[in-house]
């Protein structure tokens, strides 16, 4: 997409957003691909009229698409397999879904890479780049008529197209627990346990994702996190012990935790211990001390977002790409505030169970050796 269209030269674009003094870049998840432009205000018209440009005029060249797959090829192999905690992750997706999407990974397997042309890029291309599957995101110091109108001016032109009709996704049930074991070359043994968790769908039910929120907080983010405390300080199990959880998605949700045992502590009794620390608060629950820590903690950091003018934006692009409303940040963050005690119990209690989790381990493997400086 930096490649150039049929009115902007290869490479253009990015010149031309340097000599207005801003920064650009691009990424993929899950849900969607974001390209994102930080200009002086009075860079914005340009903007829009380069972006409304490569939404309908790219160039997609077999040369330009053999060097940017080779780059991608590269980025796979970096991140990826050469990362053996970042192929714990991915097999552990790949074993939680069955049938939906996620079950990918955003960068495609590497022969999904080696098998695709320039005519796969084109084609998805021309199927899904339009105007109407687009947002346009735009924060700072404008007004909304001027905005409009620039959209309107750049974007309008550009004719609607019949998109692909989206068939539903839904993850089958998870009848038991899942396993898998992953051999890599690493200095230490790694554990990664995932369950399938719900996440906001702009319902009454929200209330369960935000008490998960307080829950992975009560786990991990802080000295005194339970994970840390009791996996780390109290038994020595861990050397270090995290937890993670995405409240917005299109798709399923999943609470993680990770965590790496001690020198002497096996996987099996890493493991026990997590499921120790969450029996104890799906039993006896969590203190009110406990959660207005974890409340001041989270509300601070959904409101000290707000200083970012790139923040926002990403913000509210993330909760439109999943399906919400930009509204919806406002009614999180509200409902952040109104979890207690007893929800963050229950849904310890409703979704950490075996039939959702899917754990999947590290075996390290010797490290190969690399030659020193003197013996290449």
């Amino acid at each position: 997409m930096f490649k150039g269209t049929n009115t902007v030269r290869c490479w253009v674009f990015s010149r031309r957003i340097a000599a207005a003094g801003g920064r650009e870049n691009a990424f993929t998840n899950r849900d969607y691909t974001a390209y994102f432009q930080q200009v002086p205000k009075a860079a914005l018209p340009q903007m829009m009229r380069l972006e409304a440009d490569r939404m309908s005029n790219l160039k997609v060249t077999a040369k330009g698409f053999a060097s940017e797959i080779k780059v991608v090829m590269e980025e796979r192999r970096l991140r990826t397999e050469d990362q053996a905690r970042a192929l714990v992750a991915e097999a552990l997706n790949a074993q939680a879904f069955f049938a939906h999407p996620y079950r990918r990974p955003v960068i495609g397997w590497m022969n999904d890479l080696i098998s695709m042309t320039h005519a796969d890029a084109r084609n998805w291309y021309e199927r899904w780049y339009a105007p109407n599957n687009a947002l346009v995101v735009v924060v700072g110091d404008v007004k909304v008529a001027e905005v409009r109108a620039l959209a309107e001016k750049y974007y309008g032109r550009i004719k609607a197209r019949d998109l692909p009709a989206r068939k539903p996704q839904f993850e089958p049930v998870q009848r038991g627990g899942r396993r898998v074991v992953i051999k890599a070359p690493a200095k230490l043994p790694y554990l990664l346990m995932g369950w399938k968790c719900p996440v906001l769908r702009g319902s009454a039910e929200d209330w369960q994702a935000h008490a998960l929120e307080a829950l992975m907080r009560v786990l991990d983010g802080h000295d005194s996190a339970r994970l840390t405390q009791e996996l780390v300080r109290a038994s020595g199990l861990a050397s270090e012990a995290g937890a993670g959880y995405d409240r917005v998605a299109r798709g399923p949700g999943m609470c993680y935790v990770e965590a790496t045992p001690s020198a002497g502590k096996s996987l099996s009794e890493l493991e026990e211990g997590v499921r120790g620390v969450l029996a104890r608060i799906a039993e006896a629950g969590i203190s009110e001390e406990e959660l207005l820590r974890v409340k001041a903690q989270l509300v601070a950091s959904q409101v000290f977002k707000r200083d970012s003018i790139f923040g926002q934006a990403m913000e509210i692009g993330r909760y439109e790409s999943a399906g919400l409303s930009y509204k919806d940040i406002d009614r999180a963050l509200e409902g952040l505030k109104a979890v207690s005690a007893g929800q963050v119990q229950e849904v310890a209690r409703r979704y950490f169970v075996n039939d959702g989790l899917t754990v999947a381990v590290l075996d390290p493997q010797p490290l190969e050796r690399r030659p020193h400086a003197a013996e290449r």
